[in-house]
């Protein structure tokens, strides 16, 4: 019998817009944000996949050839984001430079802890001629701890996924982008898909969010500029007690499935993620054992009626 599960229907216009470039190799997106190049402080929110690493490929190089600023910083929060702004021949797609990022640089890579040998890394590149460095927030935190604001003058500060930050005086990256913005010699680039936060703080304070310029690329416009996605539904289910349990309700193994089982620190999880997995598999059918090659995990279903 055919599962069901309440659901909200959207078509999409599927007029490949989203994925179609510009003459400098821009996409939709990307050329909406490089329009507003020259803002001191910008916002952008764009969905995930919308392009906003390249964007700030473009953006930044123009900042450090054309508009004066000695250095990039890009700040991300986690080291595995940071390949994210590897090298790319923009020149290849019609662009007047290349993005490029000496290995030295990309702190994401270092060996090390955030506070030793890496705060001591980007001290050294600020003292460098190069122009660009990749480092996480926490990083970021520390050399500012160490090195001062003044430090980082006539910079480009980058922070992606900019949700991270908060104008609770706790957040201390909110607190140190609040003093940049205070003292006015560094030009900022703030980068998300969700400009709020689950805890229901502030990302800026006023005053600050005032100085930015926003540019907003909406969920709607990206999947309306997909060639191929024609209709999306979304789904939701209602339960109590152990999600594993009541999954396996509306699981339908004759569909193609990606599941998300929830974080070990959140409510929702039984703190053991092994077994959880365990308990789905043993519920799909009956274990055949690891594809020595990619490691998946075998599943004979059961046959209907069984």
């Amino acid at each position: 019998m055919t599962k069901r599960v309440p659901s909200v229907s959207v078509s999409y216009a599927s007029n490949g817009s989203s994925t179609t470039s510009n003459e400098l190799g821009m996409r939709p997106m990307q050329e909406r944000a490089y329009e507003r190049r020259g803002e001191q402080y910008l916002l952008i929110k764009s969905p995930p996949a919308s392009g906003k690493s390249r964007a700030l490929m473009f953006i930044a190089l123009d900042k450090l050839h054309n508009q004066g600023l000695k250095q990039a910083i890009i700040v991300v929060p986690e080291k595995s984001i940071g390949s994210s702004f590897n090298d790319e021949q923009l020149s290849n797609y019609g662009f007047w430079a290349d993005w490029h990022v000496e290995p030295k640089w990309n702190l994401c890579n270092a060996p090390g802890t955030d506070n030793g040998g890496k705060v001591k890394s980007l001290g050294a590149f600020l003292e460098s001629s190069d122009k660009v460095l990749v480092c996480t927030h926490a990083t970021f935190r520390f050399a500012i701890d160490q090195f001062g604001m003044a430090a980082f003058d006539n910079c480009l500060i980058a922070v992606d996924e900019f949700h991270h930050v908060s104008a609770n005086p706790d957040n201390k990256l909110g607190a140190h982008l609040g003093g940049f913005i205070n003292r006015d010699k560094v030009h900022i680039v703030a980068m998300t898909g969700s400009y709020f936060r689950g805890d229901t703080e502030a990302v800026l304070a006023p005053q600050d969010e005032s100085r930015f310029d926003t540019v907003t690329y909406t969920y709607y416009e990206q999947l309306n500029g997909y060639e191929y996605l024609k209709q999306l539904d979304i789904g939701y289910y209602f339960y109590s007690g152990s999600y594993a349990d009541d999954i396996l309700k509306v699981l339908d193994p004759a569909e193609k499935t990606i599941l998300h089982i929830p974080n070990v620190n959140s409510r929702e999880s039984s703190k053991d993620k092994v077994r959880e997995v365990e308990h789905i598999i043993e519920a799909l059918g009956e274990w055949q054992g690891a594809d020595p090659t990619t490691g998946f995990q075998l599943v004979k279903r059961r046959k209907v009626g069984c």
